[in-house]
C-alpha cells in the first residue's frame, strides 16, 4: 500500500450551463518520504490535484488515499482535521500575516497542531535565525519563503505541499529555497509534493509526475535525483 494513491479521480466544474473537466481520470501513486514533482503546463490540472489532495477541494469522483485514510470519503470536519494535522501547505505567494513576525507567523501554525516541531529550531533550520522578529514587510521575497516554509514545517506534517514556491522569486533564491525543501524531504523523511511549470526542475524528484490536459501524461522513477545545485533553468 503506497502513502498516496489516486485512482480515476476526476474533477468537473459546472460553469452556468457549461461543464469544465478539470481532471479526467487520474492515477498515480507515492511513497512515504518520497520527494515529487507534478510538472505540466498552465492550465494541465496540476493545482486541481495539489487542491484535491490537499483537502482543499472535493473531487467529483474516484479515490484519494492518504496514510489510509480515504481523504474522498471526509466530511467537512475530517477534512479540517486532516488539513490542520497532516497537512503543510507553501504557496507562491507567501500568504503572511503582515502585523506579525517572522517568529510569530510560525507560532501561529503550531498553536492549531498535536505535534509542532520546536519553533527556534525550525526558523533556525531554514536560515532566519537572525531575522525571527523582523516583519514580512522587513524580509525579502526569498526570505518571506523560508517563513512560510518554516510555518508549514513547524506543524510537523506528514505531507508537505507546495505551489509554484519558486513562482515569485529571481533565479538564485530559487535554486535556495528548492534545495531547501529537498533537504528538508531527506532530513525529515516527510513527503514533499512541488508543482511547477518548470520542466528543468523534473531531474530533481525520486518521482515525477506529468500532466497534460487534466490527465497524467507519464510517471518517472528518478533512481538518482540530481541535487539542485547542478540544475540550470
Amino acid at each position: 500500500m503506497s502513502f498516496i494513491e489516486f485512482k480515476d479521480v476526476k474533477k468537473i466544474y459546472q460553469m452556468g450551463e457549461v461543464e469544465i473537466s478539470a481532471l479526467g481520470g487520474v492515477n498515480f501513486e507515492i511513497e512515504k518520504g518520497e520527494f515529487v514533482i507534478i510538472a505540466g503546463a498552465s492550465g494541465a490540472g496540476k493545482s486541481t490535484i495539489l487542491n484535491i489532495l490537499g483537502g482543499m477541494d472535493f473531487p467529483t469522483s474516484g479515490v484519494i488515499e492518504v496514510d489510509g485514510k480515504r481523504v474522498d470519503q471526509m466530511n467537512e470536519k475530517e477534512l479540517c482535521d486532516y488539513r490542520r494535522y497532516d497537512v503543510g501547505f507553501v504557496f507562491q505567494f507567501y500568504n503572511l500575516v503582515q502585523n506579525l513576525t517572522a517568529k510569530e507567523n510560525v507560532e501561529l501554525a503550531t498553536q492549531i497542531c498535536k505535534n509542532a516541531l520546536d519553533i527556534d529550531e525550525t526558523i533556525d533550520a531554514v536560515g532566519l535565525r537572525d531575522r525571527k522578529n523582523n516583519f514580512p514587510s522587513q524580509l525579502s521575497g526569498g526570505e518571506q519563503q523560508r517563513v512560510a516554509i518554516a510555518r508549514a514545517l513547524a506543524k510537523n506534517p506528514k505531507l508537505l505541499l507546495c505551489d509554484e514556491p519558486t513562482g515569485a522569486l529571481d533565479y538564485k533564491t530559487g535554486k535556495a529555497i528548492l534545495k531547501l525543501l529537498q533537504d528538508t524531504c531527506r532530513k525529515y523523511q516527510m513527503t514533499v509534493v512541488v508543482i511547477t511549470h518548470n520542466l528543468a526542475l523534473c531531474p530533481m524528484g525520486d518521482k515525477v509526475i506529468r500532466v497534460k490536459s487534466g490527465l497524467i501524461e507519464s510517471v518517472e522513477e528518478n533512481e538518482n535525483p540530481m541535487s539542485v545545485d547542478l540544475i540550470e533553468w
